[in-house]
């Protein structure tokens, strides 16, 4: 169909009307917006030709994300999550804030309520015979580059099947199992004794991987590890770092990859005394800088839906 109809007055005072814009009541926030949303969806089908068969394919597939929970899975495979990250660094750049450990994607596997220990936290509740021990250990420091005290640095990861606590599909971890929370001390130091965490991959079936197949891109991530970094005087940090000689490191479907984000893996001995499954082990050394809040205020709290443990 080559006829053009987005600038009739017909369908700009139909969407005008679908989202009553016009109207003095309603959120005008939300209004904005969707109209904005619902016009560029127009122009759209418009300039592409999109047929009735075709949208109407567009909505089952929402209907089916929605169903199978993978909403904010793609968010992250389309660079949505990415693209808000980019907006974030130039607001920073904007603003005169320099240094700090990057951000980086949260993704949507995060679960709230993980148990705070002091200084440590060996997470590996459930054994795992084929991932090695690991110690993820750093300091956190403020914009002076002095230790931040009290800081609450939470951690997640998924085992060596690529799954998370919570969201297996195998039902065979623990809650809590590979996710922690330290609070530092005076020094500013924090460490998590773990297991050696490997990348996974979009549910196979599902429509995150059934959308990326129609573009021929593969839906997997490089090993990596989460981080929030929490503390009233200072901004929250959302960050991971990916675990180095992954070979999907710079081939991440989700595009969370940052050069200060590698830090190097290092071979050690002693796990036995410190309660690791081996006495040989991998350390991998993560410190973090926080930044300065915002004419007092934390501007890098998002808040989205996350899963909670159950009470």
């Amino acid at each position: 169909m080559s006829t053009k109809v987005f600038d009739t007055n017909e369908v700009q005072e139909l969407l005008k009307a679908a989202v009553n814009l016009e109207g003095e009541n309603g959120n005008l926030r939300f209004k904005a917006i969707l109209h904005r949303l619902l016009s560029d969806l127009f122009k759209a089908i418009d300039d592409l030709d999109i047929t009735p068969d075709e949208v109407w394919a567009g909505i089952n597939y929402l209907n089916v994300l929605g169903q199978q929970g993978e909403a904010a899975l793609l968010a992250a495979g389309l660079g949505l999550e990415k693209y808000l990250d980019i907006r974030m660094d130039a607001a920073d750049r904007n603003a005169g804030i320099n240094g700090g450990t990057p951000r980086t994607i949260e993704g949507p596997l995060y679960l709230a309520g993980a148990p705070v220990r002091d200084g440590v936290s060996k997470i590996d509740i459930d054994p795992d015979p084929d991932a090695g021990p690991l110690v993820i250990h750093g300091t956190v420091t403020g914009p002076d580059g002095k230790p931040v005290a009290n800081a609450v640095v939470e951690c997640w990861h998924a085992n060596s099947k690529g799954f998370y606590s919570h969201f297996d599909p195998t039902g065979s971890q623990s809650q809590f199992n590979l996710r922690g929370a330290v609070r530092t001390g005076a020094d500013g130091k924090y460490e998590f004794r773990t297991l050696m965490p490997v990348g996974y991959g979009c549910p196979p079936q599902g429509p995150t991987q059934q959308l990326l197949n129609a573009v021929d891109r593969h839906g997997n991530r490089p090993g990596h590890v989460h981080f929030f970094v929490t503390t009233p005087n200072f901004r929250k940090l959302t960050t991971q770092f990916n675990i180095e000689g992954d070979p999907l490191i710079w081939d991440d479907f989700a595009y969370a990859t940052r050069e200060e984000l590698i830090p190097p893996v290092v071979e050690k001995a002693g796990g036995a005394a410190l309660g690791l499954k081996a006495d040989g082990y991998k350390d991998i050394k993560f410190d973090i800088a926080l930044t300065a809040l915002v004419h007092g205020k934390d501007n890098q709290v998002v808040n989205r839906n996350r899963a909670s443990a159950a009470k």
